[in-house]
Parts: structure tokens; C-alpha cells; sequence
């Protein structure tokens, strides 16, 4: 165990935690909505801190970050546990923990021992992903202070629930994030998440507002988020709110947990989408998910030579120079060394 950071106490030892925006209110012996955060005699702890369930080192395209260090090693780290209930979730097996796997689950990495084996495996940043890095927050911010002592870059692959207070206290230590921002309905957030829309928006706006470099990822699900109205939503905010510059991925669905009915995503659908983010202004919309060529490669906006050539998660040649296009010298949005 381990005390929680962001929350108060309430009367009759109740307590509030205010690390996400859910903020749970959580009577004694009760857990969040997370499963991972306990009331215990009026004090909120963390059952997961120093408790790692999955590591391993990824391309960081994987994450997936294509404007962030392309073609380094990220240190990918995550415990039990998340804040959302999606039902398409990949990842169930740990992020909907039962009781039992929260206090058994996993395997004891101290936050040192962890930037340890980033900076042996010549990582060039710590990515708290594969759950939802809000929910073991107190490990990742203790993480991160340690890799930036070792140079090391910080990230978050994250649903945009953090809330206001604790996204503004780490933001010094995050490097970058990748977002997903899954609809653009308060309905299709609601019954397939259990979170908000409105609430993902504002938070990226945070994000926005701390200068934290962000890419947005949206997994198409056929019958759910591919209609034209929706994807032309999702990019206008984009690109209005965040910046032509950022990266929009657009990722294939595949059946899985509680979505097995519903089919795969064609290419097509990620085409159009593409066409689609191009179309509202956007200067880098990937495809994800499924080997396209095109679609994951980065394009320079002025010239419009390949600046990057991807094969999913691999860089296979890169012509840019000090965050410039090699061919004409235009600047491209993103963190480069």
C-alpha cells in the first residue's frame, strides 16, 4: 500500500478521490471505480504502487507516437486497473482486475529498478501505457522523476481522464501523450466507455495549455464511430483546438472482449477517414493497425515528399534533419531529438 495522492477527506471518514474526473466519492473499506484506490479508516491508498503487471521495450511508434523521437526504444510499463469500462477493450485481462488479481497480481518493480532497465535497454523514454498510467499515477510520477535525473523522456498512453490538478502537477515530467479520443458522442462514451466526452475535450485542452506534445488516436469501430459526420467531428476539433500539426492516427477495430459481434474495420473506412482528416485541415493522419504504406508514412506538408517511411512499427528511412524536411527545409510539429 501506499498513500494516494489528490483526494480529501470527508465526514464520517469518507473520501474523494481527484485524481481522475470521475471523482469518486468512496466510503470506508470502498474502492474506486478503478479498483485500484482504497478508502481504509479515512485515508485513500494506492494497492498498486511498485507493482508492475506487464513491461517490455517497444517501438515507440507503437505507443502509437510518430512525431515523438521516431525510431527510438520506449520502456512500456503498466499496472492493474483502469477507470474506463470499454467493451472493446484489448487489454481486459488486466485493466478489469478482479479483487483477488489487485492483491495478488503482478510482479514487485520499484520505480529505480524500472529506469534502471530502461537506461540498460538504451530507452529513450518511459511509456506508462497497455492500462491507463491516471490510475497508478503515484508509480509513474515516481518513475518519471527518476528518468529525467537519467535523461530519459516520459509518456503517457492515456484516455484523457486525468484530471486538471494531477495532469498539471506531472506535466513538468510528461514529455508527450498519446490521447484517445474514442467518439464524438456523449452516448457512444457513455455506454461503451463509461466516461464523457465533454470531459476527454477539456482534458485535452489541458494538455493543450501545458505545452505537452499530444497525438490523438481514434479506433474505428464499424457500426459505432465510422460515419462520415462523426470522423469530420473528430478531426475539426483536432485541428481547431489542438493544431493542424497534430498527428490524428485512425486505427482498425478487431473483435474482442464484449465486442466480438461486431466486424473488423475494412481499409477503406481508414482511407476515407484519412481523406477525411486531410480534407478538415490536418497535415499528418496515419492509418493504424493494419499495413498500409502510405498511410504510415509522414508526409512533408510543403513539399509533399515522404519524410518517413513506416512498415508498421518500423521506421525504414527518414529524411529529416533537426525536426526539418530534408528535401525543401520546411518545419514539421513534433519532438525530434
Amino acid at each position: 500500500m501506499h498513500e494516494a495522492l489528490f483526494w480529501a477527506e470527508l465526514p464520517e471518514k469518507k473520501v474523494q478521490c481527484r485524481l481522475c474526473r470521475f471523482r469518486c466519492m468512496i466510503p470506508p473499506g470502498g474502492r474506486g471505480r478503478c479498483r485500484v484506490r482504497e478508502n481504509r479508516d479515512g485515508k485513500l491508498y494506492s494497492l498498486v504502487y511498485g507493482r508492475a503487471i506487464a513491461e517490455a521495450v517497444d517501438p515507440i511508434e507503437k505507443k502509437p507516437l510518430y512525431h515523438f523521437l521516431p525510431g527510438s526504444r520506449s520502456y512500456s510499463i503498466a499496472t492493474v486497473g483502469c477507470n474506463f469500462s470499454c467493451l472493446h477493450c484489448q487489454n481486459a485481462d488486466i485493466s478489469q482486475p478482479t479483487p483477488e488479481m489487485v492483491s495478488c497480481g503482478g510482479f514487485a518493480l520499484p520505480p529505480r529498478v524500472a529506469v534502471e532497465r530502461a537506461v540498460a535497454e538504451g530507452c529513450a523514454s518511459i511509456a506508462y501505457t497497455y492500462t491507463e498510467p491516471t490510475i497508478f499515477f503515484e508509480y509513474a510520477w515516481d518513475m518519471a522523476r527518476l528518468a529525467r535525473d537519467r535523461g530519459i523522456r516520459n509518456v503517457f498512453v492515456t484516455n484523457g481522464y486525468t484530471s486538471e490538478e494531477a495532469l498539471t502537477a506531472i506535466a513538468p515530467l510528461l514529455d508527450a501523450a498519446n490521447v484517445d479520443l474514442k467518439f464524438f458522442s456523449e452516448k457512444s462514451y457513455r455506454e461503451v466507455t463509461g466516461g464523457s466526452l465533454q470531459e476527454v475535450l477539456d482534458s485535452l485542452r489541458v494538455y493543450k495549455r501545458l505545452g505537452i506534445w499530444v497525438e490523438i488516436t481514434t479506433l474505428i469501430i464499424p457500426g459505432f464511430n465510422d460515419g462520415e459526420e462523426e470522423l469530420r467531428q473528430i478531426a475539426g476539433f483536432v485541428a481547431s483546438e489542438l493544431g493542424v500539426g497534430t498527428p490524428w492516427h485512425v486505427t482498425a477495430f478487431h473483435p474482442t472482449y464484449k465486442m466480438l459481434d461486431v466486424p473488423r474495420t475494412p481499409p477503406s473506412t481508414l482511407r476515407r477517414a484519412r481523406e477525411i482528416g486531410i480534407g478538415e485541415g490536418l497535415l499528418h493522419v496515419y492509418e493504424g493497425n493494419l499495413a498500409s504504406g502510405e498511410g504510415e508514412s509522414t508526409f512533408c506538408p510543403s513539399c509533399r515528399k515522404k519524410v518517413i517511411d513506416r512498415r508498421g512499427f518500423s521506421l525504414c528511412a527518414s529524411h529529416m534533419a533537426d525536426g526539418k524536411c530534408g528535401f525543401c527545409g520546411e518545419a514539421l510539429a513534433g519532438v525530434w531529438k
